[in-house]
């Protein structure tokens, strides 16, 4: 089961490109903490990438466990928290290896929509003592933002089927289809404001994975310059971006 995520979902092309994307924002993880706190400390953070979401909670105390199956997203994740009260576990979110019941939150950041999410929550379910929370956020772009509205108009001009998959979507509907298992949906969403170079941009959009550009190959690399090209040409050079950080969470019944 390992091997075929992998090759689906390989992110060995993107991973030094992750530095490029905002984290969460900081309220938001710190009232999740909030909500969290009187289960413990103990998170497993699965498909932690290059450990965004593990150092925001890493920097909140937690004890973090993260898994990530992709070898560069890894490495790059456990060179930035060297030192840090941290274990790297190379495996999935359907099947993390970890201990049952041996943690107090189960946190999915950017990744919940790259798996089963019915097979991600019964891990969850496995992974959580009772009582505790399970998490799924996402970062999204503001689309009617000024610069989003550019960016999205060059994507679609190269692209005129795109669209952001599963992502995108709200996820109550997908908790509450189990709720033999998660109930009390907590949803918060948080606007914030980052501020990039079209350069730095641009290397945000080489993290991205999705079936358009495939930066594996000739024809990926050569639509993806033109879009970057396009978007060199359209938008300043710097600029603050409007983004919204969406979490759901349910705590274990």
């Amino acid at each position: 089961m390992e091997k075929i995520v992998e090759q689906v979902w390989d992110y060995t092309k993107h991973a030094k490109y992750y530095s490029y994307r905002p984290n969460y924002a900081p309220k938001t993880i710190d009232m999740l903490v909030e909500l969290t706190q009187s289960c413990g400390k103990k998170v497993a953070d699965i498909g932690a990438g290059t450990g965004n979401l593990s150092i925001m909670l890493l920097q909140r105390g937690c004890e973090v466990v993260s898994v990530e199956p992709n070898d560069a997203m890894r490495e790059i994740g456990i060179e930035r928290t060297k030192g840090q009260k941290i274990e790297w576990v190379r495996a999935t979110g359907i099947d993390s290896t970890l201990q049952s019941g041996a943690f107090n939150w189960v946190t999915f950041g950017s990744s919940f929509n790259v798996m089963d999410r019915t097979e991600a929550l019964k891990e969850s379910y496995r992974l959580l003592q009772k009582d505790c929370y399970f998490s799924c956020m996402w970062n999204h772009r503001d689309l009617k933002d000024p610069i989003q509205e550019v960016a999205e108009g060059i994507i679609l001009e190269f692209v005129p089927n795109y669209t952001r998959g599963v992502r995108r979507e709200e996820q109550r509907s997908i908790i509450e289809a189990h709720k033999e298992m998660f109930d009390n949906i907590i949803y918060i969403e948080e606007d914030f404001y980052f501020h990039q170079s079209i350069e730095n941009y641009i290397n945000a959009w080489r993290s991205v994975k999705n079936p358009y550009w495939d930066l594996e190959t000739q024809e990926g690399q050569e639509l993806f310059l033109k879009i970057a090209n396009k978007m060199q040409e359209k938008l300043p050079s710097e600029f603050d971006i409007k983004y919204t950080t969406r979490c759901w969470s349910a705590k274990k019944i």
